[in-house]
């Protein structure tokens, strides 16, 4: 059994302190611990360059054009039984450095995807892919933030769960913490956080979510998309479409039970985006060899050449 622990803060700030107060009650409890401070790791942007899901497709292989840390976080949380991500919350949200680490899962994470690889390597006589990157996983977030400025974390947090499916068990945050590591009760909380993953990382199969339940019935997610001038939304986390009614006094959110299958998080829900992205990116191909398509890439091009960087100009 181990836990991993990710901090997203400054060296020995808050965030890193909390991880560690989530990883000593997972330690009390039998699991073996690690601690990554992700800034000290060299992460690059996702460049957008679809390398990782040509290569899937093609069974050619786990691939990513930026050579730095990545493959080698990606591994540590492969490898690990569960997962703890501590991220500050600077703007409502999760943060920049949060957000690198969830475009980097993308698509070339995507356990969909990744069971094509397995199936195309193994159709080719080569072995499949390492198991541990198809194994279920139990995940947990936690935001921490030093005001009220904090609602739009937990959608984010989770979207990194999105791409493998990974069960996410605890996904929280806590406003006004400069001084988190006095609050007994952030402090307490954490620990249970910590108890939470090890219990869920014991039977991952059968893992469920631990947290207060959620306002969508499916996901537990608390952000919706209102089409403006109805009663229709849309679960910004998993995506399923339905309408928000007041019921007993408190907001209820509705959606087609039928409807579920298409879910972000399910496998048949991420078949068929998989299958809109391949009619799309088959599009794009033979867009490549049409004359307008072409002369208005050159059009634009031509209108302005972009300014270079001040620090890479010498």
């Amino acid at each position: 059994m181990k836990i991993l622990g990710l901090s997203c803060g400054t060296r020995n700030g808050n965030n890193d302190t909390m991880c560690r107060v989530a990883l000593e009650a997972a330690k009390e409890m039998g699991a073996e611990i690690e601690f990554i401070h992700v800034f000290d790791w060299d992460i690059k942007y996702c460049t957008g360059c679809v390398a990782c899901s040509r290569s899937l497709v093609m069974g050619k292989g786990m691939v990513c054009s930026q050579k730095d840390d990545y493959a080698a976080l990606f591994d540590k949380m492969a490898e690990a039984d569960g997962v703890l991500v501590v991220d500050p919350i600077y703007e409502s949200g999760g943060s920049g450095l949060f957000h690198v680490l969830c475009d980097r899962m993308g698509p070339g994470h995507d356990i969909g995807m990744l069971h094509m690889l397995d199936g195309k390597l193994k159709e080719q006589g080569k072995d499949g892919l390492d198991p541990k990157y198809l194994k279920k996983k139990a995940i947990s977030f936690v935001g921490i933030g030093g005001s009220d400025w904090a609602v739009r974390v937990e959608t984010d947090h989770a979207m990194l769960a999105m791409s493998p499916a990974w069960t996410v068990i605890n996904n929280e945050y806590f406003s006004w913490c400069k001084d988190v590591i006095m609050q007994d009760d952030k402090v307490e909380r954490m620990r249970q956080i910590g108890r939470n993953l090890v219990e869920a990382a014991k039977d991952v199969e059968n893992a469920k979510w631990m947290g207060t339940p959620g306002a969508c019935p499916h996901c537990n997610g608390n952000n919706f998309y209102i089409f403006p001038g109805t009663t229709e939304c849309e679960c910004e986390l998993c995506g399923l479409h339905g309408t928000l009614e007041v019921v007993d006094g408190a907001f209820k959110f509705k959606f087609d039970p039928a409807d579920e299958h298409k879910a972000h998080d399910t496998i048949s829900g991420k078949k068929l985006h998989g299958d809109d992205i391949f009619q799309n990116e088959g599009r794009l191909m033979n867009l490549f060899k049409d004359p307008e398509f072409k002369a208005r890439k050159e059009h634009y091009t031509a209108v302005c050449a972009p300014t270079p960087s001040p620090s890479k100009a010498n």
